[in-house]
């Protein structure tokens, strides 16, 4: 595995935590948005989300963007789950064959 393959997983990886952050962010959905967006959450997980723009940045110099982007599709699967486990979203039938078709398509494409 190339180095620009393991600095697209840690730009997946970032995403994933900044995402995590800002959901975090929220709190209990109450109060302004000024309010939410100054919470130390929010502000990490936006500063996370911005690192990981520059990581995908220098992933995109040998990786062809036809399949980093695509390849990126792995965090719907994983963040589904992390707001399954952290936040108590649902994670019904229609969720779970639409992440095993989204798994699929990114194995698919980055074998190819």
């Amino acid at each position: 595995m190339s180095l620009h393959w393991l600095v697209l997983a840690a730009a997946i990886s970032a995403s994933l935590a900044g995402q995590v952050l800002l959901k975090a962010g929220t709190g209990d959905g109450t109060g302004s948005f000024f309010a939410q967006l100054f919470r130390w959450q929010t502000m990490v997980g936006l500063s996370v989300y911005g690192g990981a723009a520059l990581l995908y940045i220098v992933a995109l110099r040998k990786i062809p963007m036809s399949v980093a982007l695509p390849c990126t599709a792995a965090s719907y699967i994983v963040i589904a789950v992390l707001g399954w486990w952290f936040f108590g979203e649902g994670l019904g039938p229609q969720k779970l064959l639409a992440i095993g078709l989204i798994g699929a398509g990114v194995v698919v494409l980055a074998s190819a």
